[in-house]
């Protein structure tokens, strides 16, 4: 069985997906109106990979599992009095933008730093984990280019399963289509895990978890580095909402198969 495995889990704050989030032009870009006062949640992509890793490190002895946050600090201090409820790891946060607008090359450069100044770290161990995708960065880029700045080609995205076999390899179920999925097994770390759902239920709150927990988070939050990642040459000409657009005919005694036909018709030009 492997030992002594590393997981550091990249995990931003996103907007409550609950409040209406309208995209307007501020003077240094675009920005979500009133973004400063929306309450703050973790990432629900990689809350999933947090819990995957925690359960993972719990099986394995001598693991390790590390939170990397990157974000406005007195945001992710509000976030973590609850997402430090759920399960135990240590806390290394970047204090910057966790906006959407912001280039992924530029996060993943200041979390590849970030990552290079752990404590002790060792990149034979490491098992980098986040969201498959994002809640805020959806470009479900940022992930692979930390791997790549790391060094890691063994990358795995849309991930559901891993099992950790007894010879230390990894047995890895990535999502297909049609709700098959892809087997692959990895010699062992380094390795990179985008994970999807995953199978581990949202742990309860535990106040003992949380305690512990703050007693890293607060002075993580007070020496976090400041860094400047935003969009560095990309110019955005506007920011909205999508439009709606509805078109409806009302058609008298049509059969089900003139509108069967119509309905393909119309998908097949769109």
């Amino acid at each position: 069985m492997a030992t002594g495995l590393h997981f550091v889990v990249c995990a931003s704050i996103v907007p409550d997906p609950l409040q209406t989030l309208e995209p307007v032009m501020g003077p240094s870009g675009p920005a979500l109106k009133n973004e400063a006062m929306l309450p703050a949640v973790l990432d629900p992509w990689a809350a999933h990979a947090l819990y995957e890793c925690a359960a993972l490190a719990k099986k394995i002895a001598g693991s390790r599992l590390t939170l990397l946050s990157l974000g406005p600090k007195a945001k992710l201090q509000q976030v973590m009095m609850t997402a430090g409820q759920k399960v135990p790891f240590e806390f290394v946060a970047l204090d910057g933008s966790a906006g959407g607008f912001t280039e992924s090359a530029e996060t993943a450069a200041a979390l590849a730093e970030a990552i290079r100044a752990l404590p002790n770290f060792a990149p034979e161990n490491l098992v980098l984990a986040g969201g498959w995708e994002s809640a805020s960065r959806g470009a479900g880029t940022t992930l692979q280019i930390l791997g790549e700045l790391l060094g890691i080609r063994n990358q795995f995205q849309g991930v559901d399963e891993v099992h950790v076999q007894e010879d230390g390899s990894l047995r890895i179920l990535e999502r297909l289509e049609g709700g098959k999925y892809q087997v692959s097994v990895c010699a062992g770390p380094p390795v990179v895990l985008g994970w999807a759902t995953g199978t581990v239920p949202e742990p309860p709150n535990n106040p003992q978890i949380g305690m512990t927990n703050m007693r890293g988070v607060m002075p993580a939050l007070q020496r976090a580095k400041a860094v400047a990642v935003g969009a560095q040459g990309v110019k955005f000409v506007t920011a909205e909402l999508p439009k709606q657009k509805r078109e409806t005919r009302i058609v008298k005694d049509a059969s089900p198969e003139e509108v069967a036909r119509e309905i393909v018709e119309w998908i097949r030009g769109h």
